[in-house]
């Protein structure tokens, strides 16, 4: 890391007394000046236990940032570009979740972290797809209100005796649905040596056929204590730039070139940059819906130790 650019975003962090937590997705250069890198799981709770800065720039989605400023109400949350939303958490609004519930009265609500803070509002608890299967198990009811992605909750259901009721029922990661089952199967020809991994978020069909089905943070742990040298990786391809950074003696293939997060890709150094100068944008929630959703946030945090 030497650009001048880089320099200048770490001296500005320092003089604003600033953290910058990215997640798994960034691009090298970003993935490079940032403090702490990880998934959702990891950066909710990096989130809870920043205590000594007073400002948090958030270089991932907005329901991440969302999340932080939950953590963190007393601190000022920025998110270098605006723009940055993910598609799925806005498959589901708060009205769809209250609807579920007034149909399934007795359910426990588990909504996916990727969810705005209107749905997590109306949440018991919340999973990442790290920590999904510990959730899952902590919640006493019989029946649960899953949501927004479907693929998510047909993944943990084998799992638990619980049943799961997807809401809304198509909620999805366009990225994890670039998968097919012609991509395992070309990737087991070429690479006949490698683990393929696969992420939770893709179709249940492409889960079957891979060796292992883990988060991002999961997918890291896998290759730094898997003996083999060889890795096909089913998820976003910028996960590949922090396996190569910190376990760079094995080799990895990304499943598609292609499986790239439009949202996740508008941070640049620039507006990384311009975002420290100017303390803005800035992400806040209101009082009642952070205060509604912190309950939540607070228990997955809880199941996941």
């Amino acid at each position: 890391m030497n650009s001048e650019l880089q320099k200048e975003i770490i001296q500005l962090k320092e003089d604003k007394n600033a953290i910058i937590l990215a997640h798994n997705y960034q691009p090298k250069e970003v993935q490079e000046v940032a403090d702490f890198l990880g998934d959702s799981l990891e950066l909710c709770i990096k989130a809870k236990e920043i205590e000594d800065k007073d400002i948090i720039v958030f270089c991932g989605v907005d329901f991440m940032a969302e999340t932080a400023y939950m953590l963190n109400p007393d601190k000022k949350v920025l998110i270098p570009d605006i723009d940055a939303e993910c598609p799925m958490a806005h498959m589901l609004t708060g009205e769809q979740v209250r609807e579920a519930k007034e149909k399934y009265p007795d359910a426990a609500v588990c909504l996916y972290v990727n969810s705005l803070g209107e749905a997590k509002a109306e949440a018991d608890i919340l999973c990442t797809s790290g920590n999904v299967k510990k959730v899952v198990a902590s919640i006493e009811q019989d029946t649960i209100l899953f949501g927004p992605d479907t693929n998510l909750g047909e993944f943990v259901q084998p799992f638990t005796d619980k049943k799961i009721i997807p809401i809304p029922g198509d909620g999805h990661c366009y990225v994890h649905k670039l998968f097919h089952k012609e991509d395992i199967e070309d990737a087991r020809k070429k690479y006949p040596n490698a683990d393929i991994i696969i992420h939770p978020e893709s179709n249940k069909e492409v889960q079957e056929m891979a060796d292992y089905v883990l988060s991002t943070g999961g997918m890291l742990s896998h290759v730094k204590e898997s003996d083999k040298d060889e890795f096909v990786i089913g998820t976003e391809v910028d996960l590949i730039t922090r396996l190569k950074s910190e376990i760079p003696d094995k080799t990895y293939y990304p499943l598609l070139e292609g499986a790239i997060c439009k949202t996740m890709k508008l941070h640049s150094l620039e507006k990384l940059r311009d975002c420290l100068v100017n303390e803005s944008p800035e992400i806040t929630v209101p009082d009642d819906i952070a205060e509604k959703s912190i309950n939540a946030v607070e228990r997955m945090l809880e199941a996941s130790k």
